[in-house]
């Protein structure tokens, strides 16, 4: 029998190839800023975190911890997600603590290891990081700075998820971060993240994989220390990073058969493809 994680990639992956995101009603989104350079991980000591992507740069700053691992990156899915389609920058978590954590695929349980205690954790730590996003060239410097949540109010009954509060849970969206979803949203499939959920990297590249594709026009390669730089920069040693980047990019090509991709000794190369959702899906606001 095949491990239960790679179980759910065959599954997921065979129900991509029959039925597209927008058909299944699995079309989801992610913020642009977002998809360039991505978040730690795993639990980064400091108070500072920076990835760089060629001439655009990532930085990550917070007293109160940083976001890490999965979770973030499935709540800002979800987070992006909304914001396409209400257009709102106030976002309804849901009257219950069970329903939300449904929506993005988590257990619902308890104790110190257990789903509701890392949601929790790391809500408080998106929500309270500061980012900021710059590009510096030989001829222009620009950046943007934002935090994910203006205010956030949230409602928790963790010994019984499924009670619904009196009051609903609201997220409001700093106007800076629902500008940068509503100019630039990337289509995602997500039933994919939700496969790959177990793998931070996976998940990074699944996302990066299809937003380049859609822009593509001929092969390229990208070598090994830029994607460290841009996916790895906790790595000590590139040799580390291009074991962990083959194991992700395996998973990633399992519910992404379109990603052109083959790995080399100087990188990695890219070859025009398919993106994961029909660019027929849209997703701009108006």
């Amino acid at each position: 029998m095949l491990p239960k994680s790679i179980d759910k990639l065959f599954s997921a992956a065979l129900a991509i190839d029959d039925q597209g995101a927008v058909d299944a009603g699995e079309l989801g989104f992610m913020a642009r800023a977002m998809t360039l350079c991505t978040m730690p991980h795993s639990k980064p000591r400091g108070e500072v975190f920076k990835r760089q992507n060629g001439d655009y740069t990532l930085s990550m700053w917070s007293p109160n911890g940083l976001p890490y691992g999965s979770v973030p990156r499935l709540l800002l899915a979800w987070i992006s997600t909304e914001a396409v389609r209400t257009k709102q920058r106030t976002l309804v978590l849901g009257d219950s603590l069970s329903h939300f954590m449904r929506q993005l695929d988590m257990p619902i349980n308890g104790g110190v290891k257990g789903g509701i205690t890392r949601l929790r954790e790391q809500m408080r730590r998106l929500f309270a990081c500061s980012i900021s996003c710059n590009y510096h060239t030989k001829d222009r410097d620009a950046g943007m700075g934002f935090r994910i949540a203006q205010k956030y109010d949230l409602w928790w009954h963790p010994q019984e998820p499924d009670q619904a509060g009196l009051w609903e849970s609201t997220l409001t969206l700093s106007e800076e971060f629902f500008e940068e979803i509503a100019k630039s949203p990337v289509p995602i499939d997500m039933r994919s993240l939700k496969a790959l959920k177990r793998s931070p990297l996976a998940l990074d590249l699944y996302i990066w994989l299809t937003f380049r594709t859609s822009y593509l026009k001929s092969s390229t390669i990208i070598t090994w220390e830029q994607l460290q730089g841009q996916f790895g920069s906790e790595y000590k040693r590139t040799i580390d990073f291009k074991i962990a980047f083959n194991d992700a990019l395996r998973k990633v090509q399992l519910v992404y058969s379109g990603a052109n991709i083959s790995t080399a000794d100087a990188g990695i190369i890219l070859v025009p493809g398919t993106t994961s959702v029909s660019k027929k899906s849209g997703g701009k606001l108006s």
